[in-house]
């Protein structure tokens, strides 16, 4: 018997690609004589995405696919965790950034895509949880954090990844403004003046591939990075440091893992949950083990 998939899709993702991107994927599957049942669930706003993952019927569906950007992605997500459905979960990088995908490997072209689905392997992968909400990827906070959510829909379709950093220069000028913010964690409570943080569960962030360099989605452990105030003659450096790998021990950037933490501050700030607009401070962050079951290319054979 053929695989019976709830694909969930944001038709406006990757350039508006992702639609005959789909078509591709299924027509694939069929050739190999892999696909009994496909249900197509499109979004048109917010929360439809999760709403889809939540109200899935376990015992009718093999997987659940989940195409778009790292927004649709954590919607999907957030479903999944929020109605208990424990299905395994494809990923298919249809959007502009997709950090989770591309640090896993995860195949980006459709005929790729569908051999991964005839052919799957699984991995259980950790889930980062935020006050009531859910992330794979990334909860961030401070200078050039809210980018993803600025940017509009039209812009990214339009340029691409390119939006990003153009929205993200108007905001270099501050880079010496920092806020209060205080974190416990593993029993001990650090007081900075923090430019931006963050707290990861996979290396990648925003791009950069070994932003968070100790990650790992399988360990159980969320790591967190904050980057202190500094002088903006000490920003090429650090960038310097950033491209090495050697970010973590620069003078300027807080650096630790933990299976918990609480983030609190005396001033207004809006965290970034998977490139969305999410809760302000105070938050309680944890990191749910092997909460996902991802679908992963399975190992070639040796020769």
């Amino acid at each position: 018997m053929g695989l019976k998939l709830r694909i969930i899709i944001n038709p406006s993702s990757g350039r508006e690609t992702s639609l005959s991107d789909l078509d591709n994927i299924l027509l694939h599957l069929s050739s190999y004589g892999n696909l009994e049942r496909s249900d197509i669930c499109y979004t048109a706003g917010q929360f439809d995405a999760m709403n889809f993952a939540m109200n899935t019927n376990a015992s009718d569906y093999d997987a659940v696919v989940a195409m778009g950007g790292d927004g649709t992605v954590n919607e999907v997500v957030t479903g999944l965790m929020k109605g208990g459905v424990d299905l395994p979960l494809a990923i298919y990088t249809a959007g502009t950034v997709n950090d989770f995908a591309t640090i896993n490997h995860l195949p980006h072209v459709p005929a790729d895509f569908a051999r991964m689905l005839a052919r799957p392997s699984y991995v259980r992968t950790d889930c980062g949880k935020v006050n009531d909400r859910y992330f794979l990827n990334v909860v961030a906070g401070g200078l050039m954090t809210d980018v993803a959510y600025k940017v509009s829909s039209d812009f990214k379709t339009a340029i691409g990844p390119a939006a990003y950093w153009i929205t993200a220069m108007k905001d270099l000028p501050t880079i010496n403004k920092a806020v209060p913010l205080t974190i416990k964690a593993n029993g001990n409570t650090y007081n900075e003046e923090a430019i931006m943080f963050m707290i990861g569960n996979t290396k990648s962030v925003g791009g950069f591939r070994n932003l968070m360099s100790r990650a790992d989605i399988t360990d159980g452990l969320l790591d967190v990075l904050v980057l202190r105030k500094m002088d903006p003659v000490d920003v090429v450096p650090l960038l310097g440091s950033l491209v090495i790998g050697e970010h973590i021990n620069n003078e300027h950037v807080l650096y630790f893992q933990t299976e918990s933490l609480t983030l609190e501050s005396g001033e207004s700030i809006v965290l970034d949950i998977d490139g969305e607009e999410g809760p302000s401070l105070p938050a309680t962050i944890t990191c749910i083990k092997e909460a996902i079951n991802l679908i992963v290319p399975a190992k070639e054979e040796p020769l």
